[in-house]
């Protein structure tokens, strides 16, 4: 399977366990296909999913959510070893055990300024599938779920992403991670109640600023448009907006046409979410970057 292929795999079966995860479809599908390994495969990703669902919600039934999922995942690991599905599967479970009692969990990084973390399960990943998205955002949210100070869980994400960024590959959506980090902070802020006045200016000083120029140049400029996702996309527009890089901003949301993600602008608004969850800020950022362009865009001479 190409690299193209396996990215759209993984994307596929989570939108499919998201959707799936509140009925019985899978387990209908396996009744009538028990040997099919696609739906062995996307019956685990619906059990990590209602585990997540049921982590957040601190539903008493957890621990029995955490063990089908794992299960799930290690017997699909088993069946196919070629597929990175399943250890993503695991690398996503990972945010649950937030005391890291798991030894899988606590393990040295080859990057010394990170913590002890999953690290073996993101090698399991990437021996399968080099780069893949969803396994260094699982390894994201892991990082801010550990049992640990605030300021501890986003300085790790700030240093894992800037760590991935200087040497993912052109035309990777993880050039992107500084972004996802830069955003977690105000999140943060928000939730604590008061955002820093100076978090704004951040986003156009460096080394933020270079991080989304090459967000920009290394990602947006060379990866396939097949394989942009909408909200790796608000995410560099937000970024792109915010930093007053507003040609490029424009040309981001001019890619996106019709479709919008709810992230980052519902967590970039300074104060907590409101009904609109984000839509008007996103809106005036649009509104602004394309008049920006279409003024200074230089216009084509006369015809000879």
């Amino acid at each position: 399977m190409t690299t193209s292929g396996r990215a759209l795999r993984t994307s596929r079966t989570q939108v499919l366990a998201v959707g799936a995860a509140g009925a019985n479809v899978v387990d209908v599908w396996l009744a009538e296909e028990p040997d099919s390994y696609d739906a062995q495969v996307l019956q685990a990703r619906v059990f990590v999913e209602r585990a997540l669902r049921a982590h957040r919600q601190r539903h008493p039934g957890i621990g029995e959510f955490e063990l089908r999922a794992r299960h799930a995942a290690q017997m699909a690991a088993q069946r196919a070893p070629y597929d990175s599905v399943p250890w993503v599967c695991l690398l996503a479970l990972a945010q649950i055990d937030v005391h890291q009692l798991r030894p899988e969990h606590r393990v040295p990084s080859a990057e010394p300024m990170l913590p002890l973390g999953p690290w073996t399960l993101l090698d399991e990943v990437s021996r399968r599938d080099p780069y893949n998205r969803e396994a260094y955002h699982r390894v994201l949210q892991f990082l801010l779920s550990r049992d640990v100070p605030p300021s501890a869980g986003l300085a790790a994400v700030f240093d894992f992403g800037r760590w991935v960024a200087s040497w993912a590959p052109v035309g990777s959506p993880l050039l992107l991670l500084p972004a996802y980090a830069q955003v977690e902070q105000c999140r943060q802020q928000v939730v604590r109640g008061r955002v820093h006045p100076l978090w704004r200016r951040q986003w156009a000083e460096e080394p933020m600023r270079s991080c989304t120029r090459e967000g920009f140049y290394g990602w947006f400029a060379k990866a396939d448009p097949a394989l942009r996702s909408v909200t790796d996309l608000s995410h560099l527009a937000y970024a792109l907006w915010v930093s007053h890089q507003y040609v490029e901003a424009a040309e981001v949301f001019g890619a996106m046409g019709a479709y919008a993600a709810r992230e980052p602008w519902s967590s970039v608004e300074e104060r907590l979410p409101g009904p609109d969850g984000g839509q008007e800020l996103m809106l005036r950022a649009r509104r602004e970057s394309l008049a920006y362009a279409r003024s200074h865009t230089p216009r084509a001479g006369p015809r000879p």
